[in-house]
């Protein structure tokens, strides 16, 4: 029997119950908002039911206070289907000048703003929900923590063992970290990455801002994302890649399904590290383009872990993305955010963890074996090397972060090398 965790959102929401009056959890489809906000949740109102829908139009129109009823906190899912419903909490949140009241949880697709007249600031917490880590899903052991990476008081003898094999991560990967799926075996897991990119080319992408896009379109696009995860490529080279398929387009439709995208939490970029450096060395500044998870893309490409192995420099550039969704949650859970970080003469950090009080760790993210995890070491050094420490704090560590190893350990020269299957928050 798989040992599933509870989400790591649920850490957070725990937290933010305490110092705000209500929450909105946002995030990609299917990746099971509703049923997180559920635990927490002493009342619930499903705006949606199909045997009350009518009514609960009618009423978040006429009395939208009658729907805030209920013993707190109070989950109000599909809010978006009466945008209303905003204000009212808002209002709520006021009058009974308590915390921890309303939880909102609704589509991908987001609500009509027109409607709304406050922002929530003060009152609300934004949160979102991705898919599911390797943590999450019980494939991680969990053996190396990143809140321990941080610490001071990390041992300095670390050493933990990962059976997770490089098939057996193809297949993770392909698979994604969508919930139903995490509970799936064979072709039957593998099949619901396919039915996500179908759901979002065939109804999502026009439904998120009622514009009509083309499927054939949003299917090319998305596959040309593809080929470029982990990198900063300008949208014109899609354009020139879906121009190959004999489909005219222009730079301005690629950002319009490319934002389209972002709404409806199926892609989600990295935003550029910009720290002090020694020299006057010129950063990239541009996001690096990731899927919300690493299954979208391969769905995009229509490949499996078969193909995958078969060719490990795109294997490479798609376990950049695992890493990045499951960094990113194990970053939320301690304030803190992931950023990739690019010079103009090429030096980079795959990845940059960075907490609110100003510590960071620098990551490259490698499939394994001597020669990459070397590789990465030694881009690592050089990195910290060009950082000006009298202007910033010291890395908190370096880690190489890895697809497949035998076990985690630190190295002599002080990187870490750490499997992605030992991994948690």
């Amino acid at each position: 029997m798989k040992n599933y965790r509870p989400r790591i959102l649920d850490k957070i929401i725990e937290r933010r119950l305490a110092n705000k009056g209500a929450i909105l959890v946002e995030g990609a489809k299917w990746s099971g908002k509703t049923t997180t906000c559920e635990r927490h949740a002493a009342s619930v109102l499903y705006l949606n039911d199909p045997a009350n829908v009518v009514r609960n139009l009618q009423m978040a129109d006429i009395n939208p206070a009658a729907l805030l009823r209920g013993a707190a906190p109070r989950l109000i899912d599909e809010w978006q289907l009466a945008p209303k419903l905003w204000d009212a909490v808002r209002f709520e949140v006021d009058r009974r000048g308590d915390f921890g009241q309303f939880l909102l949880t609704g589509s991908a697709v987001p609500a009509e703003t027109e409607a709304v007249r406050h922002t929530g600031t003060g009152r609300f917490a934004w949160l979102k929900m991705r898919p599911m880590s390797l943590w999450e899903s019980g494939e991680s052991t969990g053996a190396v923590s990143l809140a321990a990476l941080f610490s001071q008081e990390r041992p300095d003898d670390l050493y933990a063992e990962c059976a997770l094999s490089l098939e057996e991560v193809a297949w993770l990967l392909c698979r994604g970290g969508w919930p139903q799926a995490t509970r799936l075996e064979g072709d039957d897991a593998l099949v619901q990455a396919f039915d996500y990119l179908d759901a979002v080319v065939r109804a999502d992408i026009s439904r998120v801002d009622g514009v009509k896009r083309s499927e054939e379109r949003a299917r090319l696009i998305m596959k040309s994302y593809a080929r470029l995860q982990g990198t900063s490529t300008p949208c014109s080279t899609i354009v020139d890649d879906v121009k190959t398929h004999g489909v005219e387009i222009s730079v301005d439709t690629v950002k319009s399904y490319v934002e389209a995208l972002r709404k409806i939490f199926v892609v989600e970029d990295c935003s550029a590290w910009n720290p002090n450096l020694r020299s006057k060395t010129a950063i990239r500044t541009s996001d690096t383009r990731y899927f919300v998870d690493p299954s979208v893309a391969t769905a995009a490409l229509g490949v499996g872990p078969g193909a995958l192995l078969d060719d490990l420099e795109t294997f490479g550039l798609f376990f950049e993305t695992l890493c990045m969704r499951d960094l990113r949650a194990y970053a939320e859970a301690l304030d803190g955010r992931v950023y990739h970080f690019r010079t103009k003469d090429g030096l980079e950090s795959d990845g940059v963890v960075c907490l609110r009080d100003g510590r960071y760790g620098l990551l490259e993210f490698k499939l394994g074996g001597d020669r990459l995890i070397e590789e990465g070491a030694q881009n690592l050094k050089k990195v910290a090397e060009k950082l000006d420490v009298t202007k910033m704090k010291n890395p908190s560590f370096l880690a190489v972060i890895a697809a497949t190893a035998p076990f985690a350990y630190k190295r002599p020269d002080d990187v870490f090398v750490i499997p992605v299957g030992s991994l948690k928050d």
